[in-house]
């Protein structure tokens, strides 16, 4: 299994306490971006539109869903949500990538 950091160059980590977790490019793209990769608690993902995130990362089963922070945040807002569901989200947002682990 694949951790995240694995499909990442050019890694950074925050040299204090952030919103963003890990930094880099992801591997065959261009841009470098900060990545919030908290686990899920309870089955849910807390977040803050004050986020130093450009991406965020959520760890489900066998793979890697990562949805872009500016449009997430513009969604929720555009919808007045509060809660989401993922498959719903995954479908609505036109930037998500999904990586297999294995």
């Amino acid at each position: 299994m694949k951790e995240f950091k694995d499909f990442l160059t050019n890694i950074e980590y925050p040299k204090s306490k952030s919103s963003w977790d890990i930094a880099g490019v992801m591997k065959g793209k261009n841009g470098f971006y900060k990545f919030d990769t908290k686990p899920l608690k309870n089955n849910a993902k807390a977040g803050s539109f004050k986020t130093k995130a450009d991406k965020i990362v959520l760890d489900i089963k066998d793979q890697y869903i990562i949805i872009d922070v500016p449009e997430l945040h513009q969604y929720l807002k555009k919808k007045k949500l509060k809660k989401l569901v993922l498959e719903e989200l995954i479908s609505a947002l036109e930037w998500n990538i999904i990586l297999p682990k294995i």
